[in-house]
């Protein structure tokens, strides 16, 4: 479980194909407090730890990881967004993070908002899934790689996110310009809300 609130940026120093998994291999300033089996956020994906050599350590993504994230298109050099699991004696600062991506979407704009900036993402637009609960509404929460963030704009299919410069510079949405494939997670709290009202 996590909160959505990015400890750091790790950098992806290798990446090794292991039939159909993907090794990849990070450095962060928190490795040597990592342990193995420990599990870390990686864009809003939660993966376990697997190896840990020096400053570097080592996660293992399996084909329906890859399917379903952004993680595939990773390549030695890139920035991602880390976060621990949550501690359950310390504040919920963000919001409830699972770490299990429901899908990718692609930025389609950005716009300047007098010193924060204005993400527009759109994502498959799925009938049947949103009756489910995977969708956005106005205000509430969404995770974008990994940061938890406050709704604007909500269509069927896409929504905005304000990015305050701390965040900017703190997370990879430095690296992030149109065109750009960002994991999502839908807010858990929706899916119990049309799960229930499914089963009335």
């Amino acid at each position: 479980m996590f909160s959505g609130i990015v400890e750091e940026m790790a950098t992806v120093t290798a990446i090794h194909q292991d039939k159909e998994n993907i090794d990849f291999k990070l450095t962060c300033s928190f490795t040597n407090e990592l342990i193995i089996d420990q599990s870390v956020s990686h864009n809003g994906v939660c993966l376990t730890v697997v190896k840990i050599e020096g400053d570097e350590y080592t996660v293992t993504a399996m084909k329906e990881t890859l399917e379903r994230s952004n993680l595939g298109l990773l390549q030695v050099g890139d920035h991602v967004n880390v976060e621990r699991s949550m501690l359950m004696n310390g504040r919920l600062d963000g919001h409830i993070v699972q770490g299990h991506v429901d899908e990718t979407a692609r930025c389609i704009a950005m716009e300047d908002a007098d010193g924060s900036t204005y993400f527009t993402f759109e994502y498959k637009q799925d009938t049947e899934m949103a009756r489910r609960g995977y969708f956005t509404v106005d205000k509430g929460s969404v995770t974008v790689n990994g940061v938890s963030l406050t709704v604007c704009n909500p269509t069927n299919n896409t929504f905005q996110v304000a990015i305050i410069p701390y965040t900017m510079e703190n997370t990879n949405f430095c690296d992030i310009r149109v065109g750009s494939v960002v994991n999502i997670e839908f807010d858990i709290l929706g899916k119990y809300i049309a799960r229930l009202a499914e089963l009335s």
